[in-house]
């Protein structure tokens, strides 16, 4: 599918707007976890290589939109977060909605109140941007879909996935769950750089009900921000070389899943997250988004997993916290280590128990 699919027929569309005057949807979208990492991006937010993640289940973001019609042809919208209007938010929202406007045309037609709220502390650490943009996508698909309800499931899916990545790359594995797949990769049917895809194989009960515990170890604003670090990777000496890594780290996970094999699992999914940080610290200029307490925890992992031989591994996102992943049946023992041995690495004692979602949902 190309992106041109995805632009309604103009003539037919201009009637359907005038027969709508106004209206009010809500979503809620989650964040998600990528297990291998997409790290640098080509125009239009297309991604160098593949990735994969976990979507997740209890921080979301929850996005209320109402439109009305309105008769000059300007872009008109107002921002609000947790009740409070966020004109800071307004430059971000207005570059979205014109990379946006050739798929939805009727953008202009109505003045939109965005009304939005994320069930994770603002100042948790934890980027809004994939649930938040992908809340928004899913909430103009239904605009969309009341101009014409001939819409089906599948198309809707596809196309928030699609619009939502033109505002955050991640955002578009937000939309399904529990495993989405973004980038085109060759082993993986109807895998695209331009949305992302549930992933369509086999996948071991061992990894149905996984856990993601975060560690919040620095709730302030990165010293770099995830735009420029992509960015960084135009001139990276190590860049081909890791792009072709993570299709084969994609194609490596892909028996791990169907088998079930855990360790393997974390070996895999650890060595994912340290490549990311390893690519920033190699940049020109480059940085370090881990922090001393990081380390202190992965360190207190690795000798926990040694010792008790029990599949706990770990992930990071392109900033200092810890997601720490392990199976259900583990939870006991390994809430239990992470309460006495590891949340005192956190800032103000603050973590976020989560576990596997399956997807964004309309309230």
């Amino acid at each position: 599918m190309t992106d041109t699919q995805f632009i309604p027929d103009s003539d037919k569309f201009g009637k359907q707007v005038d027969a709508v005057n106004n209206g009010e949807f809500t979503w809620e979208s989650p964040s998600n976890i990528a297990l291998v990492k997409y790290w640098g991006k080509k125009k239009d937010q297309i991604p160098e290589n593949p990735s994969i993640s976990f979507t997740l289940s209890n921080c979301k973001t929850i996005t209320t939109l109402r439109f009305s019609k309105k008769n000059d042809m300007a872009f008109s919208f107002d921002v609000f977060l947790d009740g409070k209007k966020q004109d800071d938010f307004k430059p971000k929202i207005e570059t979205f909605f014109k990379r946006i406007e050739p798929y939805l045309p009727f953008l202009r037609n109505f003045h939109f109140t965005i009304d939005t709220r994320n069930t994770f502390p603002h100042s948790s650490g934890i980027a809004s941007s994939a649930s938040g943009m992908s809340a928004l996508a899913l909430c103009l698909m239904g605009v969309e879909k009341k101009l014409n309800p001939d819409i089906v499931t599948g198309y809707f899916n596809k196309k928030a996935s699609f619009l939502a990545r033109l505002g955050s790359g991640s955002a578009c594995r937000s939309i399904e769950g529990d495993l989405v797949v973004w980038g085109k990769h060759e082993l993986i049917d109807e895998s695209s750089d331009l949305y992302g895809v549930k992933y369509p194989y086999k996948v071991h009960d061992n990894f149905k009900n996984f856990q993601d515990t975060i560690l919040l170890v620095d709730k302030g604003q990165k010293q770099v921000s995830s735009t420029v670090g992509h960015n960084l990777m135009h001139n990276h000496p190590f860049a081909e070389q890791r792009f072709k890594q993570a299709h084969s780290n994609l194609e490596r996970l892909m028996p791990v899943l169907e088998s079930g094999d855990l360790m393997a699992f974390v070996e895999l999914v650890e060595s994912e997250a340290l490549t990311l940080h390893a690519m920033m610290m190699t940049s020109n200029p480059y940085f370090i988004l881990m922090k001393p307490n990081t380390l202190e925890i992965i360190n207190k992992i690795w000798a926990f997993r040694k010792e008790t031989s029990l599949p706990i591994g770990f992930t990071l996102d392109a900033g200092a916290n810890v997601h720490i992943l392990y199976p259900g049946k583990d939870s006991e023992k390994i809430l239990e280590f992470i309460k006495n041995e590891l949340v005192v690495y956190c800032e103000n004692a603050h973590y976020i128990c989560d576990e596997i979602g399956f997807g964004a949902k309309q309230l």
